[in-house]
């Protein structure tokens, strides 16, 4: 049952085991089990979208805008450091849906439908809930946790359906 099985049911319930149940040994993540190379192709998905959605062609000029960024300001950041950066949190961040993702059912539509919701549900959340925070417009809460939303959709597509 566990230490918080333990626990719940002898402090709160007294000894009504009908909800004692909810605990249940789980399986340790397989590494072993990830498809690396679909990790690596959804990163790479995320960076080329990132990309796209922040260029001049689509959000750029906005996002520059929202951030009170001038094209000199824009041209005098590290690329290095940026892209380096960009790419290696995008790494990790396939790597935790691959995680999440990780069973033998997960196929194309469960893996978007997560990436979906993970992108919607946890990031575009966490965005709005820091932009409210620090004051920022609702265009850079939307411009920037729809680029999250599309992100993590297509990266759990990839990962789901490469399985």
């Amino acid at each position: 049952m566990g230490l918080i099985g333990l626990i719940f049911y002898n402090t709160i319930h007294k000894g009504h085991p009908i909800l004692v149940r909810t605990f249940k040994p789980q399986k340790i993540m397989d590494f072993s089990t990830i498809n690396h190379l679909a990790v690596f192709v959804a990163a790479i998905s995320m960076f080329i979208l990132g990309g796209l959605w922040y260029s001049p062609a689509l959000f750029g000029k906005a996002w520059a805008k929202e951030n009170g960024l001038t094209p000199e300001q824009i041209q005098a950041i590290s690329k290095a450091r940026m892209f380096g950066w960009s790419f290696l949190f995008s790494v990790i961040m396939a790597y935790n849906l691959a995680m999440f993702l990780n069973d033998g059912n997960t196929d194309m539509m469960w893996g978007m439908t997560a990436g979906f919701l993970t992108g919607f549900g946890w990031v575009f959340m966490a965005i709005g809930v820091v932009g409210v925070f620090e004051n920022r417009s609702w265009t850079y809460i939307f411009i920037n946790g729809g680029y999250n939303i599309v992100a993590f959709t297509i990266m759990g597509l990839i990962i789901g359906a490469w399985r």
